[in-house]
This record gives structure tokens, C-alpha cells and sequence, in this order.
């Protein structure tokens, strides 16, 4: 297990921290040293578990609750965060926005779109909703907030680089964070804010559980990575540690292949 203290003194927000990716990624950050914000949408208990898990193990975390995709949901996670930093750090600092976070990990999103003859305008609009423009209006809010040298961290998806008919609205707006990622990491280099994105394959998650429900359904799907397994949230967690450190500093504007060399 990894012991260094490489994010002490930092503050991160991870988006759908409850569970599966988010958790892994949230715990990572707070065993290297980070007090992270837990956000969740809609499971308070999961969050709490999270959170509840982080300080047993030493470390430090917050609650965030507030549903994306809807009108206002930037403004509402950032009035959590703001006021779970004011409890932890004691400081008036969130009062007004300012030196309140270091790193943004935008992980929440939803799938499930189908193929596009079974496409419905209710369902793609709740794709980009969550999946690209939270995303974009969460870094807006994020900008005043973040101290020079922060990280914006985005959560794609193999989707966004292979053809998956089967999920063409999901693999769309995880899309459109890759092409998010090169234009923000552009403007904000002078800020010394590096902009990247993480691309995980198939991972033990909720999200794809109907994907492995059988035995057979399991190893065709670890078949698929180099390495014949099915990848863990803490595979692509470990990737976004080094993302949110300083050892990453000269890497920006990059999509990471966190596939387990999938389809290789």
C-alpha cells in the first residue's frame, strides 16, 4: 500500500464518490493526504460510508450532496463544497470561493443509451446532461476556487476511442470531455493547471454489472484486456493519484488509456 502523504495540505472534489471508480478515486486521494469532498447524487448513505471509511483509515472527507444534469446543479454542488470546507478547515476561506480546492475529479455520469434505433431524446438529453455539460459548468465554478498549480481530473470512458454501437449517446458525451480536456488544458496552462483525462475500460463496477452476470459473460470481458482480467476501481484510481501530484506537473491536455490494454 502506497503511505506517502503526496496531497497533504490539498483539497479535491470527486463527482460520484459514492461508490464503484469514485470511491476508489476518493479514498486514493485521501490516504495520499487530500481532504476530498464526496459527492453524490442521489445515495447519502453510500456517501456517508465513504466518508466514514476515509477517517477510520486516518484520513479526511466530507459529504457533497447535489443531483446533476439538472438546472442550478453546479451552483448547488459548489454550496456543499464551500460549506463542507468551512467545517473541516475551520477557515472563512470558502466564504467567498477563494483557495478552496486543488483538484476537480469529474467522474459522475450515467450510461445505458442503446443503440441509435432505440435512441429516445429523453435519454440522450440526460446523457449530455450529466456526462459533458456538468462537467463543463462544475470547471467553470471550479476556476475561482482553484489555487495555481490545481488539476482537473476527467473520468471518459473506452467508449469515447472504440466503436460501442450498443452505447452510442454514452461514448458521445464521454466524447466530449476528451475534446474538453485539450481546449481547457490550452487556457489554463498559464495558471500553471494541468487539464487531463482518464479513460478507463471495464471495470467491476454497478455500472456494468449486467455485462458479467455469468461466468462465461465474466471471462469474455477479461478477455478482452492484455492482461485477461477484469480491471478494479482501484486500477484506474492509481492512475489519478499521479495525475493529482506533483510528479505529473508536464503532463497535460492527454487521454490516458486506463483499459488494461483492452482490445489491444
Amino acid at each position: 500500500m502506497n503511505t506517502k502523504r503526496t496531497l497533504t495540505g490539498k483539497i479535491a472534489l470527486v463527482t460520484g464518490a459514492g461508490r464503484g471508480i469514485g470511491r476508489g478515486i476518493a479514498e486514493r486521494l485521501a490516504r495520499d493526504g487530500a481532504l476530498v469532498g464526496v459527492h453524490y447524487g442521489h445515495s447519502e448513505s453510500a456517501a456517508l460510508d465513504v466518508v466514514a471509511e476515509i477517517r477510520k483509515n486516518g484520513g479526511r472527507a466530507f459529504p457533497v450532496g447535489a443531483e446533476l444534469g439538472v438546472p442550478g446543479d453546479a451552483d448547488a454542488v459548489f454550496a456543499a463544497f464551500d460549506a463542507g470546507v468551512r467545517e473541516q478547515t475551520d477557515t472563512d476561506t470558502a466564504a467567498d470561493g477563494a483557495d478552496s480546492l486543488d483538484i476537480l475529479v469529474n467522474n459522475a455520469g450515467v450510461s445505458g443509451s442503446g443503440p441509435i434505433g432505440q435512441a429516445v431524446p429523453e435519454v440522450f438529453d440526460r446523457m449530455i446532461a450529466v456526462n459533458a455539460k456538468a462537467p463543463f459548468f462544475l470547471v467553470q465554478g471550479a476556476l475561482p476556487r482553484m489555487r495555481d498549480g490545481g488539476r482537473v481530473i476527467n473520468i471518459s470512458s473506452l467508449a469515447s476511442r472504440r466503436a460501442f454501437p450498443e452505447s452510442v449517446a454514452y461514448a458521445m458525451s464521454k466524447g466530449a470531455l476528451n475534446t474538453m480536456t485539450l481546449c481547457l488544458a490550452k487556457e489554463l496552462a498559464g495558471r500553471g493547471i494541468t487539464v487531463n483525462t482518464v479513460g478507463p475500460g471495464f471495470i467491476e463496477t454497478d455500472m456494468n454489472a449486467r455485462r458479467r452476470t455469468t461466468p462465461q459473460a465474466r471471462a469474455a470481458l477479461a478477455a478482452r484486456s492484455a492482461f485477461d482480467r477484469i480491471g478494479m476501481p482501484s486500477d484506474v484510481a492509481d492512475v489519478v493519484a499521479f495525475l493529482a501530484s506533483d510528479d505529473s506537473r508536464w503532463v497535460t491536455g492527454q487521454y490516458l488509456d486506463a483499459s488494461g490494454g483492452t482490445d489491444l
